[in-house]
Formats: structure tokens, sequence, C-alpha cells
């Protein structure tokens, strides 16, 4: 290959690989206004990298249903279980995926009052 075709091929490469950083980029990080999530886990699909969720009502975004979402990182899938009630974060126009999710730990029961 001559140095002006090198030249000129390492360019257009540089290129492709700058406009694919910038998709990249601008899917992973969320677009809009945040709210707060709340739901039970009715179901984690390992081989599909969903999880089954019946959310409570978003006030100002949605009403409560159960929907599948996507998580915004993978090792929530490992962490989370079925019957685990979940917090996360959900952006405005994006219906698919949960952020930052955490289950929340159980309440424990106080044992009964002696009398």
């Amino acid at each position: 290959m001559s140095r002006p075709r090198q030249t000129r091929f390492a360019t257009s490469l540089g290129a492709v690989l700058g406009v694919l950083l910038l998709v990249f980029v601008a899917h992973a990080q969320p677009k809009g206004k945040s709210f707060p999530f709340k739901g039970k886990v009715e179901k984690v699909d390992a081989k599909a990298k969903t999880l089954t969720v019946n959310g409570e009502s978003v006030q100002g975004w949605m009403s409560a249903m159960t929907m599948t979402y996507s998580a915004d990182k993978e090792d929530v899938l490992t962490q989370v279980k079925a019957g685990d009630e979940i917090t996360a974060k959900v952006y405005e126009g994006d219906f698919r995926t949960l952020y930052e999710v955490q289950v929340v730990p159980p309440k424990s029961k106080a044992p009964p009052a002696k009398k």
C-alpha cells in the first residue's frame, strides 16, 4: 500500500471508530429526567438477560404494571431473584432499562410483645 493510501485508510478508520465511540457513549448514558422505581421481581431470565418486575406506579411517568426490563449492569441478574423487592432509576423515554438496581433488604419481623 502506498503512503498516501495508508494515510487515507488510517484517517477513514479513525473517523469510523470515532463515530462508533460517540454512538456507544450516547447509548450508554441515559438521557432525560430520572424517576425512582420500586417493584417486586417476578422472574429473572439469565438467558435473555431480563427481569420481569411488577412495578409500582412511577409518579409523573407510568402507571403500576408488570413489565420485562433489562438492567444497566449485567451482574444484577446474578444478584436478584424472584420475590425480591427492588429499587432502581428509570429515565424518561427509556421504557426498557432499569438503572442502579438495588435489592431492598427484607423487613425484620419483631417478635410478638410479651404480656
